[in-house]
């Protein structure tokens, strides 16, 4: 069959197929109920770690459950159902439960494993559209997936079905992370490298610049000796600080170029007078990536570094910096 491959073709596909999937996922949703709050606490009493199994699209979607729920502070291991049936029950403990995907409910090797789990008694939860198969028979608690058919124009490639899978895989992870109270500092505990350990890991402190390299002058000093501290340092911005260190106000690259406009400024002038009093500021202990959206969203080069009992600047942040750990 000879199709035209336009660009309306191609959007015109490209876009059911997203809205299929969403009308499955809405599905799934509002099949929520009573057996995910039995599925939630059965994991929530589980002493061991959850094992879960699939096989094919069912199985990768499995692996990402297991790696998502790791990662959220519910030991989680996949194993695939026909090495299970050659050796790898070993790596399945009494107090472990079971978590078992299929949509059909009628996969061959992880339906004739599951009645070997349970006669050693292993909870079984299972994800399958059929409630009335071997798997859904074989479990303890069934979450249903509500798929009518296929994004395939066929119904025959697992689309809806594995969107779905994967939906309440995270329904679950997530639903459990917050019942348990994990929060984002063991979030970062668990992620502490690549990017995802910059977001949750680096905090103001890491990046700023401080001691001679973050320029303050006295509350009364003049606008050239605010512009010395500024080139001395390469910075884009100098601190005041009034007579006990405390941060008085700040003065930027920008302030400069504003009083340099309106005629405001000579090189004589007291930096009180030129400065943007009760600056936008940050403390050590603020994350990095709070920081960047600080910046961004102020449109701003530069930010005082605080202490934040005693007021004093103890640093000073560069857009700079934020660019290059990715973070802008």
């Amino acid at each position: 069959m000879n199709i035209k491959v336009t660009d309306a073709f191609i959007l015109r596909s490209a876009r059911a197929v997203v809205r299929e999937e969403s009308d499955a996922l809405r599905l799934a949703a509002a099949g929520i109920g009573r057996d995910l709050v039995r599925a939630i606490r059965l994991i929530l009493d589980t002493r061991g770690k959850l094992v879960v199994l699939g096989v094919g699209k069912s199985g990768i979607i499995a692996r990402k459950i297991a790696s998502t729920l790791s990662s959220t502070g519910t030991p989680s291991v996949y194993i695939h159902p026909v090495e299970s049936l050659h050796g790898d029950m070993g790596m399945i403990a009494r107090e472990d439960a079971v978590l078992a995907l299929s949509y059909s409910g009628r996969t061959e090797e992880t339906a004739r494993l599951l009645p070997l789990l349970a006669r050693e008694g292993l909870k079984i939860i299972s994800i399958t559209n059929d409630p009335g198969s071997k798997l859904a028979r074989s479990s303890d608690i069934v979450l249903r997936l509500n798929i009518k058919h296929e994004a395939c124009p066929y119904d025959i490639v697992p689309t809806s079905s594995t969107a779905a899978m994967l939906a309440l895989g995270d329904a679950l992870a997530i639903t459990l992370m917050r019942a348990k109270g994990f929060d984002r500092s063991n979030f970062a505990r668990l992620h502490p490298g690549g990017n995802l350990g910059k977001l949750l890991n680096l905090q103001v402190a890491d990046l700023m610049h401080k001691g001679r390299k973050n320029p303050v002058v006295r509350s009364g000093a003049s606008l050239k000796t605010a512009l010395a501290a500024m080139t001395s340092t390469r910075a884009g911005a100098v601190s005041v600080v009034d007579a006990r260190g405390r941060l008085a106000g700040f003065f930027t690259d920008g302030d400069l170029r504003r009083c340099l406009e309106r005629g405001a400024a000579d090189l004589s002038s007291r930096i009180d007078s030129l400065m943007t009093r009760k600056p936008l500021c940050v403390h050590p202990g603020t994350m990095a990536i709070e920081a960047a959206k600080l910046i961004s969203s102020r449109q701003v080069d530069n930010l005082p570094v605080v202490d934040m009992k005693t007021r004093r600047p103890v640093g000073i942040l560069d857009e700079k910096d934020l660019l290059k750990e990715g973070l802008i």
